[in-house]
């Protein structure tokens, strides 16, 4: 194989000491090292003609990449898609929620297949399940001054402040909530960089006996961990899917027994449910079989609780569980709720409640993007066809690694006369109704749970924080019950 010819649409030339395969496909030459003497790099080496009689094959484990034929054996010992020791706190579907899926139906249509009487009938029980709601919603916006200095940083784009602005509310109001302090066990669910963790421990200073445990299913770059080898608290980060995550049999958490702070910014739809499940489950309040709500367990003052505004007031926890929590609190940023599942929605039981099943909330997680699609750029009339955007990382739902594009949920148009206005207002309200009901979810497991916007719309259209305390959490040991 020989290698390919720069063409005249070629972006760019080769850089010394850089490999000189020419990638047709990327219109550019590959980036790889090459070793000293040689032209091309390692999986390139072949395109040489005569350099080497030594055969490239694919690697069995992953066949993104090739290995030499001969080193295929040492190779599979340390190939980073090889099959890894199953780790204690990894148990499997521990957090999905329903295992009978015979409630989602198969009848599903996208919904600009929809009639207008079906939307119209969609949208009035949308109305009647969130009427008085909005009550429940109320402006935290707020600050830290551990983020003073990199907020008046005059190097920061318009990005870097948005985040810094969103973590610092986030941070404002974990402290609001009396859970900044010593004697912690911090888990970021969704950690992406762990920046999140990162200003919390800034703003902890040198508290003792605190840890962080970063929980994140894929690889990152460009972590900031590098940034707290030297100092006090311990961080560590766990590759695993949060729906096979025991918190109770991470080592650091069976070891210390220390509070657990659940924390997270923009943990993305179906994740934040799991992640919910997984701190209830650490309360050891998780039924049988995915079944998270038995009756045995409820509280017997459960419907005079359903009628107490869902506010998780600061130093306020009530008496109601007879057991002490070991979880000290929930801080989540919510987001994506057309990413939800309802295989595993934590709320299903209040959607059940309010005479709502599978099948409406299909449609409603579906036109909850509606509230941050992007309207912008179409003019405020009839939507006749499918809402598009040239730039999704403009208005899409924004992540610390990045913005997830709304794509399939965009293209979906309504049928009938919908403005762009009505289009954002129950795309609203589609959110509002998912978080109310994990918010009820927390409220049966012994929680106080608030919904409140931490930072304004242009910061991030995103703007939705859930907390949340126990009524009885348990003391830190060493501390003063």
């Amino acid at each position: 194989m020989a290698a390919s010819a720069p063409t005249p649409r070629a972006t760019g030339s080769q850089v010394e000491g850089r490999c000189g395969y020419y990638v047709a496909k990327k219109k550019r030459f590959c980036r790889m090292v090459a070793a000293a003497g040689k032209r091309f790099c390692g999986e390139h080496a072949g395109a040489a003609e005569g350099e080497s009689a030594r055969k490239r094959i694919l690697c069995p484990l992953d066949p993104k990449h090739t290995v030499y034929e001969d080193q295929l054996a040492k190779h599979l010992k340390k190939c980073n898609s090889r099959e890894k020791p199953t780790p204690d706190f990894f148990v499997q579907d521990i957090n999905a929620g329903l295992k009978d899926e015979t409630e989602i139906s198969e009848q599903l249509v996208p919904i600009s297949s929809l009639s207008e009487e079906q939307l119209e009938n969609l949208i009035m029980k949308l109305k009647k399940a969130t009427e008085g709601l909005n009550s429940t919603l109320r402006d935290q916006i707020m600050s830290h001054p551990a983020l003073h200095d990199a907020l008046t940083d005059p190097k920061n784009g318009d990005s870097a402040t948005k985040h810094l602005k969103q973590q610092a509310s986030i941070l404002g109001n974990i402290e609001k909530l009396k859970l900044l302090g010593p004697r912690r066990c911090f888990v970021e669910f969704g950690a992406g960089k762990g920046k999140l963790s990162h200003w919390v421990d800034v703003a902890l200073k040198d508290a003792e006996e605190v840890h962080f445990v970063l929980v994140e299913k894929v690889t990152t770059r460009f972590k900031v961990d590098g940034k707290h080898r030297k100092k006090n608290a311990v961080f560590e980060r766990l590759q695993i899917d949060i729906q096979h995550l025991c918190l109770n049999k991470i080592p650091v958490l069976s070891r210390e027994k220390l509070p657990v702070v659940g924390i997270g910014k923009h943990l993305c739809g179906v994740a934040t449910d799991l992640a919910l499940r997984c701190l209830v489950g650490a309360c050891g309040a998780r039924g049988e079989e995915g079944n998270e709500e038995p009756a045995a367990k409820r509280m017997k003052n459960d419907t005079a609780d359903r009628e107490t505004p869902a506010v998780a007031e600061e130093g306020s926890y009530g008496t109601v569980p007879e057991q002490c929590s070991p979880v000290a609190g929930i801080v989540i940023a919510l987001c994506c709720h057309h990413r939800c599942d309802w295989r595993h929605y934590v709320g299903r039981e209040h959607f059940r409640a309010l005479g709502l099943g599978a099948l409406e909330f299909h449609y409603f997680q579906r036109m909850s993007s509606w509230a941050t699609c992007g309207l912008r750029d179409v003019p405020m009339e009839v939507l006749g066809g499918p809402v598009r955007r040239g730039d999704p990382g403009a208005d899409s739902e924004e992540h610390d690694g990045g913005g997830h594009p709304v794509t399939e949920s965009h293209a979906e148009s309504p049928p009938g006369c919908l403005t762009v206005e009505e289009k954002k207002e129950v795309g609203r309200l589609c959110k509002l109704l998912i978080d109310h009901g994990r918010a009820e979810y927390l409220r049966r497991h012994g929680f106080r749970p608030a919904l409140q916007r931490y930072t304004e719309p242009a910061v991030s259209p995103e703007n939705v924080l859930l907390t949340a305390v126990p009524h009885r959490p348990c003391p830190a040991p060493g501390a003063s019950a």
